[in-house]
């Protein structure tokens, strides 16, 4: 009965909180909702780079974010897979899979935590890109004389689409920086927690995962520098962003790693509360014995 409440809380509450955040956070991001814009300064030098595009796509970065991470979870949780009397006959692969899915819940609640404050921040302070020039063409840049402060403008742009001349004025902080030191970091320090040990047949495989996803998220970050799509304010601010989301989620969500299955704390309460169920139930249709 518990578990059954348990899922439709999930269904009636949970689901449509999340399918709500997702909805205002695409509504941003496209220009559906309303959003702030920064003026600018004519002929700002820092705003007049051209774009070039993307080294790394935001979809991309979202594909990384999101799959990657259950994979290795996968994998390292397969490998610590032991048999005992109690999981003799589960299948390793369903075992450990269901163990990666409960640190990786957590991984993926702390990335949309971080997306939606990014997402709301963006939108909240919207100063315009190094890039500004060119995608938008704001139509006070050809009348402005030398250094004057343009507040309202309206952007003219038949290049480039409404996406981007929207995307224009939303440079601070970069997504990009923040997701990636997230993604980097959660998996090298899980690694470093589940799967390093100096009896590894192995000592050098789990330093160069770790390496990998460190090297990641630096180089994402700084493409978005060498692109001249943010500024570098946007790329720190950005990063200390991840490291702070993913400090929240590896202490506070995954406990750190410390247990050999990580379960959150009402995973276990549910859990001994069906156990302590059972038991009373054990009990009651236990025989009685009468003693003369």
């Amino acid at each position: 009965m518990q578990a059954k409440h348990s899922v439709l809380w999930h269904l009636l509450i949970d689901l449509p909180i999340v399918l709500l955040v997702a909805a205002v956070c695409i509504c941003l991001e496209v220009g559906a909702l309303p959003s702030r814009r920064s003026g600018f300064t004519c002929n700002d030098p820092a705003l007049s780079f051209p774009h070039t595009g993307d080294t790394f796509s935001i979809s991309l970065v979202a594909a990384i974010t999101v799959i990657v991470p259950f994979f290795v979870l996968w994998a390292v949780e397969a490998m610590l897979y032991q048999d005992d009397e109690y999981n003799m006959k589960k299948r390793k692969m369903l075992a450990s899979a269901k163990t990666a899915g409960l640190i990786y819940r957590d991984y993926i609640y702390g990335a949309v935590v971080n997306l939606t404050i990014l997402e709301v921040v963006k939108c909240v302070v919207g100063t315009p890109r190094p890039t500004f020039f060119d995608l938008c063409q704001p139509d006070k840049a050809l009348t402005c004389n030398d250094s004057e402060y343009v507040s309202s403008y309206k952007c003219t742009s038949t290049q480039y689409s409404r996406y981007l001349q929207i995307d224009s004025s939303r440079s601070f902080p970069s997504a990009h920086a923040s997701l990636s030191v997230y993604c980097g970091l959660f998996l090298a320090w899980y690694l470093q927690r589940r799967a390093f040990s100096w009896h590894n047949r192995s000592v050098l495989l789990i330093p160069l995962a770790q390496v990998l996803a460190l090297v990641y998220a630096a180089v994402c970050s700084l493409s978005r520098l060498t692109d001249h799509r943010h500024h570098w304010w946007d790329v720190l601010v950005g990063g200390l962003m991840g490291v702070l989301s993913v400090m929240y989620t590896i202490v506070v969500l995954c406990k750190n790693f410390s247990q050999p299955s990580v379960v959150s704390t009402s995973d276990i309460s549910s859990s001994d509360g069906n156990n302590h169920q059972a038991v009373q139930r054990l009990l009651s249709s236990a025989p009685r014995v009468v003693v003369p």
